[in-house]
């Protein structure tokens, strides 16, 4: 048996727009995914229903209890409570509320991300990330949902994938609000370091706020990042030294370089760009004590067919849905790399796979590749942790088949199987191990 500590966070996650629906409900006005996305969504679906995680949250955790889960990760919807500036819903605090008692009482801790992408319509059309007013707007919702859930959740992330948000959302065109940069290399770093200073402010406005308002005591608060992973070319020390400089190369990585964001934010550092625009003030407020470094990790980028590194995959290898190469090893690299550069305890936030998962002819989604790729993942897990890696916690992605931004809901990463017809729930045979995992409290051999 590969024992995990008696107190690891065996969690799930999901995010508002992806499951929750109700897009007009009880106050609530469009984020940029409602309004910006026609014609980028394959096959022209979107975020309308979705699961309806609004009306069937208790469905959700009931089956989140059945499956024993220690940790569930949520996001708020920005509009859902903060409709218009300077206005609070309270239907839409509600609904949070009514999630996090549910949660609570199910004995299940609620983790919390203040922002996953679903940024107000009215604030894009302030400027959006791109003026600092969103700095005052940012701090204004955050002291809203803390106020509302911080009796309740005890475990905050600030961000979700800034790099995705910002880099795929204002630079390629590939997010929300769909925008494209053609300007040359150079400035594209000037356009995204002006960017980025205003998402690091919020952060540092965020952690601020948590420790100041928490109605629980020693609030722990970390943020979910994502970047480029490589695993060791090679096993000997110049094969690991190479996948650790490519983890943090700015000028290759560009905000997908790990150090772009947890440079700033862990350690009060400006890279290359930032440096010429952040002030030593600014460092040492964005840079405020964390509890844990939070990380959504699938894949490493050498084995991905990266244009920017030697590609080491091959012809055939094993890969998901979404053509994500599958590298169990990034589970042991990475937390190594970024616990060894920032020194705090490492959450896995999200990791998972997308499946080519359907209802069979005996009425269940049988899905052997997900059990598969989720024992070699948290094997690697597990040896980076006997390595002497502090990790406290795995989150899987998703708990359920859910809305996958530009992808549509065609990729299916979930624990549990949702008919987008009926809205019916299928628990997938993979959300039956990993209940066992969580019951062993480690994987059996």
């Amino acid at each position: 048996m590969k024992k995990f500590p008696e107190n690891f966070l065996w969690g799930a996650a999901s995010a508002s727009f992806q499951v929750e629906g109700a897009r007009s409900e009880d106050g609530k006005t469009d984020s940029i995914w409602d309004a910006t996305s026609k014609g980028h969504i394959k096959r022209n679906v979107n975020g309308d229903v979705t699961c309806d995680h609004y009306h069937c949250y208790k469905e959700d955790v009931a089956l989140m209890k059945e499956l024993g889960l220690k940790s569930y990760r949520f996001s708020v919807s920005w509009p859902r409570v903060m409709p218009e500036r300077g206005v609070i819903n309270e239907k839409g605090l509600q609904f949070y509320r009514n999630l996090a008692d549910e949660l609570v009482q199910a004995g299940i801790e609620p983790f919390c991300t203040l922002y996953h992408w679903d940024l107000p319509m009215w604030a894009y059309n302030e400027g959006g990330w791109e003026n600092s007013q969103i700095i005052n707007e940012f701090t204004e919702y955050a002291k809203i949902v803390i106020d509302a859930l911080s009796d309740k959740v005890r475990y905050w992330m600030t961000f979700n994938e800034p790099a995705c948000f910002i880099g795929f959302g204002y630079f390629e065109g590939r997010q929300a609000p769909f925008k494209i940069n053609r300007m040359s290399e150079e400035q594209k770093f000037r356009d995204l370091a002006q960017i980025s200073k205003n998402v690091l402010l919020c952060h540092g406005h965020g952690v601020q706020l948590i420790r100041e308002r928490s109605k629980l005591a020693d609030p722990q608060i970390g943020f979910a990042l994502n970047a480029r992973n490589f695993v060791a070319y090679d096993e000997t020390e110049a094969g690991i030294e190479k996948a650790r400089s490519e983890m943090f190369d700015i000028e290759k990585g560009f905000s997908m370089a790990a150090n772009w964001w947890a440079d700033p934010m862990v350690l009060g550092k400006a890279p290359k760009y930032l440096d010429e625009i952040l002030s030593e003030e600014e460092l040492k407020f964005i840079s405020q004590p964390l509890d844990y470094f939070g990380y959504n990790v699938y894949f490493a980028n050498n084995y991905n067919a990266d244009t920017e590194a030697p590609d080491l995959g091959w012809p055939g290898m094993p890969r998901t849905q979404m053509g994500w190469a599958i590298t169990p090893k990034v589970l042991y690299w990475s937390p190594k790399f970024l616990h060894e550069r920032y020194n705090l305890p490492i959450l896995i936030t999200e990791n998972g796979m997308s499946n080519l998962d359907f209802v069979m002819r005996d009425g269940k989604v049988h899905d052997p590749q997900r059990i598969d790729y989720m024992y070699q993942y948290l094997s690697a897990l597990h040896q980076v942790m006997k390595d002497g890696i502090p990790v406290i916690g795995y989150t899987a992605w998703s708990i359920m088949d859910n809305f996958e931004w530009a992808e549509g809901c065609d990729p299916r990463f979930g624990l549990i199987y949702v008919d987008y017809r009926t809205l019916e729930r299928i628990p997938k045979d993979s959300f039956y191990w990993y209940q066992r995992v969580i019951q062993n409290g480690g994987l059996e051999e």
